[in-house]
């Protein structure tokens, strides 16, 4: 199965692998040597929670690792005239009169606060394939939201 993924995406969770393995890992083997060094391990506190955060970067770096060799980068079709991965669509709720403004990026990506959401979210799903003046309804659990595209942009 591969997994969508823009470069930007892409790039950062090299940066995060290289970070773990040259700086992390180094760090707690140390510490967890440090914590050997003061004797009774059944009771030694700075050891247990050393062995957790190890336990934890070493997860994080398989997990990583499994994404990264599944990783799909695909490149925006900069100048499409449909909403595509990689786009920046803004997008207007028609029943709220707000504005909003999402990139459309794999689900590992995703993130509501800096405005890039999953091409797999019921909104990237719905945005996908639009042109500016299009209109789409997207069910939430809430209330069925209809959004108008007004401008389709990369960046």
């Amino acid at each position: 199965m591969t997994i969508p993924m823009t470069k930007e995406g892409y790039d950062q969770l090299r940066k995060e692998l290289e970070r773990l393995k040259r700086e992390e890992r180094p760090k707690i083997i140390a510490l967890i040597a440090e914590a050997v060094g003061h004797g009774d391990l059944s009771e030694n506190a700075e050891y247990s929670a050393a062995k957790e955060r190890q336990s934890f970067i070493e997860g994080r770096i398989k997990e990583i690792q499994t994404k990264l060799a599944s990783a799909q980068v695909i490149e925006s079709q900069r100048g499409s005239k449909t909403v595509v991965f990689g786009a920046t669509v803004v997008i207007k709720d028609r029943h709220a009169e707000v504005h909003r403004t999402y990139m459309l990026v794999g689900q590992d990506e995703s993130d509501l606060q800096r405005g890039k959401i999953s091409v797999q979210s019921p909104v990237g799903r719905a945005l996908i394939g639009r042109r500016v003046g299009d209109v789409v309804e997207v069910q939430t659990p809430a209330r069925l939201i209809i959004y108008e595209v007004l401008e389709i942009k990369f960046l």
